[in-house]
Order: C-alpha cells, then sequence, then structure tokens
C-alpha cells in the first residue's frame, strides 16, 4: 500500500506498477466499453494476480495477504475497476484450493493463470445425482466474467438456506448476460451469469462452509483462513487505491489555494484555512484506513491463523476502512469546484468508483459491528 512499511515481493511489486500504468491509459476505454480493454486483462494475468494463491505444486505462487492488498491498492490509483478485476481474479483462484484434488488439477489444468469468477450469494438451486450434481441459478454482478476461463457459484441444497455448497463450471456451461449498466466502476463488467440445469462432477463442488469457515486440515495456511478474515480486505483495497489516486490529483488543486488564498478571504467563498483543514483531514483519514487494512492483512497472514475476535475484528476494519475512505474521496469532490465535475476530470471517475465499491456487502458497518461486539462482550 501506499505507507508500506512492509515491502511486496519485487516481483509483484514491480508488475503492480505496470499493471496499474496500463490501466490508467485505458481507464477511459474501459469505462466506455463496460469491461475491462482487453490488454488490461492480459497484464493482469502476466502479472501473476490469478496465480496468487495458487499452490507452488500447480505451478503458483503461494502468496500473501499483504503483498496482495499492497499491489492491489497500486493498480486501484490509476484504475479500480482494474485493481477490483485483479483482486477477483486472485480471491477466486484461492477458493479454488477448496476443491477436491482432482477438481484443481482439471481447473489448473493448463496452468495456475486460468480466469476463475464468482458469486457467494446462495441464490442457486443443486439436486445431486449419481453422476455430481444438476446445478441451476441465475447470479447478478459477477466481475471479470466476459474474460473468464471458470466461475464459481454457490447454491443452496434441498431447499435448506443453511445447506450450501459451492460449485466450479467450465466458460462452456454458463451464459453471460449484458446487464453491467452503472455509474460506478463501470469497467468491471460485472454481468449477469445463467446456468441451466448444468451437470457438475462430486470433484467440481465444496461444502460451502468450508470457505466460510477455513478448513483447518488444509495444507496451505491461506486455506485455514476464515472468509470474512480475508474478504473485506480484497474489497477494500482497490478503494483504497482509488482514494489514493483522488487525493492525488485534487491535492494539487488544493495546494495551490492553500499557497495563494488568503488566511480569512475579504468576500464570501473558502479561504486557505478551509482548503488546508481539508487537505490535513483526508490525508489523515486515508492514512488511517490504511493502517487498518495493514494491520487486517498481517493479521490474516500471521502464524496459525486469527483468532475468532481477530477474524470479527479484520471485517470490522475493513468495513471502517471503507467508510473513511469514502468521507474522505466526498469531501474532496466537495471541495473540488466544478472543474471536478468535468467528465474529463479523473477525480470524478476515483469518486464514483470509491462511493460505489464501498457498497458492497462485504463492507457494510452494520453485520461487521455486530459479529465483532458478539466476540468482544463475551464474558
Amino acid at each position: 500500500m501506499a505507507g508500506q512499511r512492509a515491502a511486496a515481493p519485487a516481483g509483484l511489486a514491480v508488475a503492480a506498477e505496470q499493471v496499474a500504468r496500463l490501466a490508467g491509459e485505458h481507464a477511459v476505454a474501459s469505462e466506455q466499453a463496460r469491461r475491462l480493454h482487453p490488454a488490461v486483462i492480459d497484464a493482469i494475468r502476466a502479472a501473476g494476480f490469478a496465480r496468487h494463491f495458487v499452490p507452488a505444486e500447480y505451478g503458483g505462487t503461494g502468496g500473501g495477504t499483504l503483498d496482495l492488498a499492497q499491489a492491489l491498492a497500486t493498480v486501484g490509483r490509476q484504475c479500480a475497476a482494474a485493481a477490483w478485476s485483479a483482486s477477483i481474479v486472485a480471491g477466486l483462484g484461492r477458493m479454488v484450493g477448496f476443491l477436491p484434488a482432482a477438481g484443481r488439477a482439471r481447473v489448473w489444468q493448463h496452468g495456475p493463470d486460468a480466469l476463475v469468477v464468482g458469486s457467494l450469494a446462495p441464490i442457486g438451486r443443486a439436486v445431486e445425482t449419481a453422476d455430481g450434481w444438476r446445478l441451476s441459478g441465475t447470479w447478478p454482478s459477477i466481475s471479470v466474467v466476459d474474460y473468464s476461463d471458470w466461475a464459481l457459484f454457490r447454491a443452496v441444497i434441498g431447499g435448506d438456506p443453511k445447506r450450501t455448497r459451492v460449485f466450479a463450471v467450465p466458460r462452456a456451461d454458463y451464459l453471460v448476460k449484458d446487464t453491467w449498466i452503472t455509474i460506478g466502476m463501470c469497467g468491471t463488467g460485472s454481468n449477469t451469469v445463467l446456468v441451466d440445469d448444468v451437470l457438475v462432477p462430486h470433484e467440481l463442488t465444496f461444502p460451502g462452509d468450508d470457505l466460510l469457515n477455513g478448513r483447518p486440515d488444509a495444507e496451505q495456511a491461506f486455506h485455514r483462513v476464515p472468509l470474512q478474515a480475508v474478504n473485506g480486505l480484497l474489497f477494500a483495497a482497490p478503494a483504497l487505491g482509488a482514494a489514493r489516486g483522488a487525493y492525488t490529483h485534487w491535492s494539487g488543486y488544493a495546494g495551490d489555494k492553500v499557497r495563494t488564498l488568503p488566511a480569512q478571504p475579504a468576500g464570501p467563498g473558502p479561504s486557505r484555512t478551509f482548503y488546508a483543514t481539508t487537505l490535513a483531514r483526508c490525508a489523515g483519514e486515508l492514512d488511517t484506513a490504511e493502517l487498518l487494512l495493514e494491520r487486517a492483512a498481517a493479521t490474516a497472514d500471521q502464524a496459525g491463523g486469527p483468532s475468532p475476535l481477530e477474524v470479527a475484528r479484520n471485517a470490522r476494519d475493513c468495513a471502517l476502512a471503507a467508510e473513511l475512505l469514502v468521507t474522505a474521496v466526498n469531501r474532496m469532490f466537495g471541495a473540488a469546484g466544478t472543474s471536478g465535475q468535468s467528465t474529463t476530470s479523473a477525480l470524478q471517475r476515483f469518486w464514483r468508483d470509491v462511493n460505489s465499491a464501498v457498497t458492497h456487502v462485504g463492507l457494510q458497518v452494520e453485520p461487521a459491528a455486530l459479529g465483532y461486539a458478539a466476540l468482544a462482550t463475551e464474558q
């Protein structure tokens, strides 16, 4: 991340800078197309985001959460949609690791850079048969799906919402419907996916509880970590990068005001003090959010894994960080004048993207607060 105390591995850090530059060059085109430019997708794949959590035995990096979060924030400073997309393929690659060995081998049969996307919303239906499971459902808002090789879908078993499974489906077996028409995160191409009575073999599915709670006997440490410990982080890191990008653009404007305006203007209009105070508050909020996310990532990576209270704290911190980020970006945008509202201004793109990103279910304060309070107040 921007104020990183622990450096990301050189390969990923350098590759993230390269992806950021390319994504920034294509940001407007990606917005207009409502999906990332193909060159940006190629760069994300080449950088190693898809293979980041893939175990080494399949050719992957087997990397950590902190170095990934730092790389995502780097990309987000130029294009939030590209950072979000990189986060999706990294996070879903991690989830593939919960499949049985035969399923993992099939998904990664052509290498560890398969682009896997998906949805954890338990809105599909699955019925077990002798050959596997018959899966049907419609899942909205699946980012990067137009470029996907595989997708993971969560479905309810037997009509019981407490019984769910996750299913891996190859690209040939699902239909993508173009529905992503939105004002923020336009370039993520988060379209709707339809699955109609597809047979999923047993080796391409695993219990939903494994993903949510982590698997204690997993070979890879990051598969022992509950989803709640990392889920919010992977969505907040791109938002952090985008908020840093907004600050880079806005601070130049604010700096001019601080240098040229009087401390107390004679007539109506903001003073130098107004811009100085706004700049200081925004910078402090971004730094605070970054520190919260760094601790959350380090907690997820720690030896032995996080405790239940630390898992709940991670969810709390990611939600609070998201709240700080959107507060700072909204304050910047409000203090940018009419120039910041121009459709040619990068500031308004960052403003739209951050406001869109923080609406994700994994970044909501209230459910995170309830989970944290339940454990923090135990006697």
